[in-house]
């Protein structure tokens, strides 16, 4: 198996978070009490767990033979040609077991659960995938399984329930609110809070009370340390520009954590524009939203002036979130990273593209980062690279976008 050692370059840096579970200004714990012991407990076993040779090679062992890494790092030859301008390179996460990225967090928290002796994982989702991760790395394991998942979105992605289903995870519909994620993870910390003895709530996202955005984001990690390895030895040097979607924000602070004490490279973050920057039209937090508290931890948040949370839309569910981790939020205004969005329409415009140029069906997230890859690439220079987080496979997608592309055919 292929080493890749970890960077201290980012963590000198960027020592976050800090003793209190915050993210400059952002992050926090604010749930209520019952669940403070839980979330120490946590902490307290994550942190054991980090520092526990066994552990870290069980994991391993598990990333190699089971989820299938190290992914690809893929130079994407025929759309480098069609855009002109930089290299553009794929970081194959659609590769993975399950078909997305989630199988890095799930995996990790399903092997804490263990750890702690919790035998049921509960979990929420939004496009499915962290939701089949979770049933995935549950089934792998021994444990059982529930996961919570707006009705709409159940709707929206009948594959992945039904993959849910199969591998023996209780999925349970949310038909409050919006019936999208935002609902699905307020019913999971309901189930978490009636159950913290026996239950551990795997959260799926880099957002959530602290110690969640630091868990989730250190086993997504992977994904950088990969890249910049593999990069070096193809090419001999770090890319100019990483691009990735941005829901909740674990695929792209997965991909970027590893080089932001790199102050060469670029890194864009890419959230979902939906129909239009009105109320209720998209779910770009950073463009439309403000300073608020959703779901534990104080981050930007799109609500209204009474703070009251507001409607998304986004043609993808994995995106269509009304807040972002607290990582996110502070490298936001540090201008660490660059934050804009990609419409509804720029997505699936690139979801056709990738598909016909390369062979590749990108998730309708990932689709939102080859928009602007689509933006970005012809302004730069020929030798110049690109690496985006391929962040998901699009199988899922497919009669979703149907709907949209060829709303004709029955599909």
């Amino acid at each position: 198996m292929k080493k890749y050692a970890n960077s201290s370059t980012t963590r000198e840096k960027h020592p976050w978070p800090d003793i209190h579970g915050r993210y400059g200004r952002y992050g926090g714990q604010y749930v209520p009490e019952t669940l403070m012991y839980a979330l120490g407990e946590l902490e307290t076993a994550y942190g054991d767990a980090a520092n526990d040779a066994a552990f870290q090679e069980q994991l391993a062992d598990y990333q190699h033979h089971y989820v299938g890494r190290p992914t690809p790092l893929y130079h994407a030859q025929r759309i480098t040609e069609h855009l002109g301008g930089a290299q553009v390179y794929f970081k194959r996460e659609d590769l993975a077991h399950t078909g997305a990225h989630k199988i890095n967090n799930a995996l990790g928290q399903c092997l804490l659960a263990k750890r702690m002796g919790k035998p049921r994982v509960i979990a929420e989702t939004g496009a499915g995938q962290h939701g089949v991760a979770t049933a995935t790395a549950a089934a792998l394991l021994g444990l059982d399984c529930e996961v919570y998942m707006g009705a709409e979105d159940m709707d929206r992605q009948r594959l992945n329930v039904f993959r849910m289903r199969l591998m023996g995870a209780k999925v349970v519909a949310v038909d409050a609110g919006s019936r999208t994620l935002k609902d699905a993870i307020n019913e999971a910390l309901r189930d978490w809070a009636a159950n913290v003895e026996h239950t551990h709530y795997v959260l799926g996202t880099v957002h959530g009370p602290h110690p969640f955005p630091m868990i989730c984001r250190d086993f997504q990690a992977v994904i950088g340390r990969e890249t910049r390895a593999q990069l070096t030895e193809a090419v001999g040097r770090l890319p100019n520009m990483m691009i990735a979607c941005v829901g909740g924000g674990s695929n792209a602070i997965g991909l970027f954590f590893d080089f932001l004490g790199d102050d060469s490279v670029t890194m864009v973050g890419v959230e979902a524009g939906g129909i239009e920057m009105a109320p209720g039209m998209h779910a770009a937090r950073f463009a439309g939203g403000s300073l608020g508290m959703l779901q534990g931890a104080v981050s930007y948040v799109l609500q209204d002036e009474n703070g009251l949370i507001g409607n998304t839309h986004s043609v993808s569910a994995g995106l269509d979130y009304a807040s972002v981790g607290p990582e996110h939020a502070h490298c936001f205004d540090t201008k660490r990273i660059e934050y804009t969005s990609a419409s509804d329409e720029e997505a699936l415009e690139a979801f056709q593209l990738c598909s016909r140029l390369e062979g590749i069906i990108p998730a309708l997230e990932s689709a939102h980062a080859i928009a602007e890859v689509i933006k970005r690439a012809p302004g730069m220079a020929a030798n110049d690279i690109i690496v985006m987080n391929m962040s998901g496979r699009g199988d899922k997608d497919v009669q979703h976008a149907a709907r949209f592309i060829a709303p004709e055919e029955d599909v």
